[in-house]
């Protein structure tokens, strides 16, 4: 029986092994995505992004104070803006995002999000004249105090109501010591949103520790955030067009991811009560969810409609597809980035990813 048995074991290896050589290759060896470096001696980048009018071309953040052109992987010799007069750099301090408005090709605007000399946030308008910025043009749209030097959110995003939707962590230290991110009458842990017309300035989220980065699909125009953690919980937040309209909790300090942070606090009454679509634990060296974009490439197929994310201490890199707002198909992907500070679209809607060490890399196949 057991020599009967080991002859079968055998025919069968041999089988799989004959069928494994004739069939097409396996969907994990189709779907293996990697990563290129398309720039490299930036100093310390943050962001980066690129305008559907100027193809070819990217704009990446230097959290010193400057924003360079990126263009045939090399990087232009004028930068297209430099406040390093104005900024304040180190830690999460810095210059952190630039958005610039739909109108750009025509009107020449776009707006940074900084920490000045004292430390506290600004958002500020610029006009360029299609090659650099005018610096007489500053227009300062928001003023944040701010009460410690972390959690200082920074990212800009122009939404598809129209509105510039400012992303503010709850100002710092640890555990959100005066609770600022409950508070709906303190602009820290929230999102805000600006309307760049009349300058007035509106809250649309708050329970939210530092949104470090957000993002709306391009094509669904759903809201994106990867919240970053206190000591055990990354999160991944999402929210369907149809509810940006709402005022939104995110839950931070009560809650940290699906977890109780803070024991007998109950949150605000104000916004609706909504919990993360994913989250991840403070392992294997992760710290601090960078949250990226749903990708619309052409250039990787199976990457299409996958949210792309990472952390910036182990430099994971994950993607998922969202069903019925529910995270489904999460998976690590077989790259990593050191010092992964941001994620970034260009033109066609091809994705980025940011190294804080210098560099900046492109989804490939």
């Amino acid at each position: 029986m057991g020599a009967r048995s080991g002859r079968v074991t055998r025919l069968l290896a041999l089988l799989a092994a004959a069928v494994a050589l004739l069939a097409p290759a396996s969907s994990a060896r189709t779907d293996a995505l990697r990563i290129v470096r398309v720039a490299s001696g930036l100093r310390e980048p943050v962001y980066v992004t690129g305008l559907r009018s100027e193809p070819g071309r990217l704009y990446v953040v230097e959290q010193p104070g400057r924003i360079v052109v990126l263009q045939g992987g090399r990087v232009r010799a004028e930068p297209f803006l430099d406040i390093r007069s104005l900024v304040l750099s180190g830690g999460e301090q810095g210059l952190l995002s630039v958005a610039f408005d739909p109108g750009y090709a025509t009107n020449r605007l776009f707006y940074v999000d900084y920490t000045d000399r004292s430390g506290d946030t600004r958002v500020v308008q610029y006009r360029s004249d299609g090659t650099r910025a005018i610096p007489g043009s500053a227009r300062q749209l928001l003023f944040v105090a701010q009460p410690y030097p972390n959690h200082n959110g920074g990212q800009l995003e122009l939404g598809p109501d129209g509105k510039l939707w400012v992303g503010m962590g709850d100002g710092g230290s640890g555990g959100d010591p005066e609770n600022r991110a409950q508070n709906p009458a303190s602009q820290l842990g929230k999102l805000l949103k600006i309307d760049t017309a009349s300058g007035r300035v509106t809250m649309a989220a708050l329970g939210l520790r530092n949104p470090w980065r957000f993002s709306f699909d391009r094509t669904t125009k759903d809201l994106w955030i990867g919240d970053v953690g206190q000591g055990e919980w990354e999160e991944i937040d999402f929210l369907p067009r149809r509810m940006l309209g709402r005022t939104i909790n995110y839950g931070w300090r009560v809650w940290e991811g699906r977890s109780r942070f803070e024991r007998g606090q109950t949150p605000s009454r104000v916004g609706t009560l909504r919990f993360p679509v994913t989250v991840y634990k403070h392992v294997g060296g992760s710290c601090s969810v960078t949250g990226g974009y749903v990708y619309r490439g052409r250039a990787v197929p199976a990457a299409r409609g996958r949210y792309f994310y990472g952390d910036y201490c182990s430099g994971i890199v994950w993607s998922l597809k969202q069903r019925g707002g529910k995270a489904v198909s999460v998976r690590r992907e077989p790259f990593h980035v050191s010092g992964l500070s941001s994620f970034g679209q260009d033109a066609n809607g091809e994705l980025y990813l940011v190294s804080l060490n210098g560099s900046i890399f492109r989804l490939a196949r």
